[in-house]
């Protein structure tokens, strides 16, 4: 499958800005916010409406840029919404579109281990406001421990239940979760022993949630038998992962396939338990890929992307679940701060998203011809 970036007309083009005042009427507000870093999760979902909104963090707060229409390619933002003392910030989106926002928050009081816990907000629909942060609390009752708790990372079940799960003081892994009258349930003890923060977590078509932990010598895997149930552990898997890098994607019915960099080599690998582990190449940065399937060419495709340690994205295609037919990371020319997004727009083609050293958004659309080729990114 061939791939591109029209990287060089990349070098030919003039910044040029997607927000036009005519068009969206001067809305944002906040133009002169500039990024810190992007957010952990799919970080540029599609609403129900289809258009695109895409999130970073920023000093205080939430940085937002929504799509004026499906498809693009004029955009509004950055909108600011005001959050204190996050130290990480993930997103998961549902079924309903509905979009969830899970923080680790630290605030400092006096002398001792600042005070820890997990918070959570809601955009209900594409360009609305983000609804009050309220605090999921912190399985630890001693101060010390509960300044260890983890970053969270979640996924929202088939029935719209929202899912949260952290890594604990003592290295096991907890779950945080929304019972079926959406109240929120006692924190649960998962077990596990060494897990690292970083965890690779996946919603199935079918409702089921499963999830990927790396831990010092294996890989520990929980997975739900059937939707809205009770989580299991698997046996242990030994794999060598490097501590915030996994991710995961559903690649055939309630299948997952996960990647992330291999401790001993540096390099991708993609594996689907009970499988081989499959090496990718690349030199990704300590972060997770940016995964999306796509139909390119009438064919079901995984296509990949990731921060090179050089600051620049690289982005790759294959036949889902056929990796070890091989695949070539194609450069795209464009610098990221953190690790890149993938969504499909409201007419099927494929974006990315990236946020350069300024602060500022950058949107890459796939262009015309066969296989996928992206054409010059465009300045939001």
């Amino acid at each position: 499958m061939r791939t591109g970036s029209g990287r060089g007309a990349a070098r030919r083009r003039t910044t040029e800005r997607a927000v036009e005042q005519q068009e969206t009427g001067g809305r944002g507000g906040h133009e002169g916010r500039a990024a810190e870093a992007t957010v952990d999760g799919r970080w540029l979902p599609r609403g129900k409406d289809g258009r695109l909104t895409a999130y970073a963090r920023t000093r205080g707060g939430l940085l937002r840029w929504t799509e004026v229409r499906p498809g693009g390619p004029h955009w509004t933002g950055p909108e600011f919404f005001p959050v204190a003392d996050l130290t990480h910030l993930s997103v998961v989106q549902g079924a309903d579109s509905y979009v969830h926002f899970l923080g680790r928050r630290e605030v400092r009081k006096g002398d001792g281990p600042p005070a820890v816990d997990i918070v959570h907000a809601i955009q209900y629909q594409t360009g609305r406001p983000v609804t009050e942060w309220r605090s999921l609390g912190n399985p630890h009752k001693d101060r010390e421990k509960a300044a260890r708790f983890g970053t969270p990372m979640g996924a929202v079940s088939g029935s719209g239940r929202v899912h949260v799960f952290v890594r604990n003081a003592g290295r096991g892994l907890m779950l945080r979760r929304e019972g079926p009258t959406g109240k929120w349930q006692p924190w649960e003890d998962l077990k596990g022993s060494g897990v690292q923060d970083g965890l690779a977590v996946t919603s199935h078509a079918s409702g089921r949630i499963e999830v990927l932990a790396g831990g010092g010598r294996d890989a520990m895997w929980w997975r739900q038998a059937g939707p809205d149930g009770d989580f299991g552990q698997e046996p242990n898997i030994a794999l060598q992962i490097t501590p915030g890098t996994a991710a995961a994607l559903e690649t055939a019915p309630d299948r997952a396939t996960y990647y992330w960099t291999d401790r001993d080599t540096g390099q991708l690998v993609a594996h689907r338990p009970g499988g081989w582990l499959i090496p990718l190449g690349g030199a990704p940065a300590a972060e997770p890929l940016a995964l999306l399937r796509a139909e390119l060419d009438g064919y079901d495709c995984t296509v990949l992307a990731h921060r090179g340690l050089d600051g620049e994205v690289a982005l790759a295609v294959c036949g889902t679940e056929n990796e070890q037919a091989g695949l070539w990371w194609a450069p795209t020319g464009e610098p990221s701060v953190g690790a890149p997004a993938l969504s499909l727009d409201a007419h099927g083609r494929v974006v990315m998203a990236t946020v350069t050293k300024d602060g500022a958004l950058h949107i890459a659309r796939q262009s015309g011809g066969p296989g996928l080729t992206l054409s010059p990114s465009v300045r939001v």
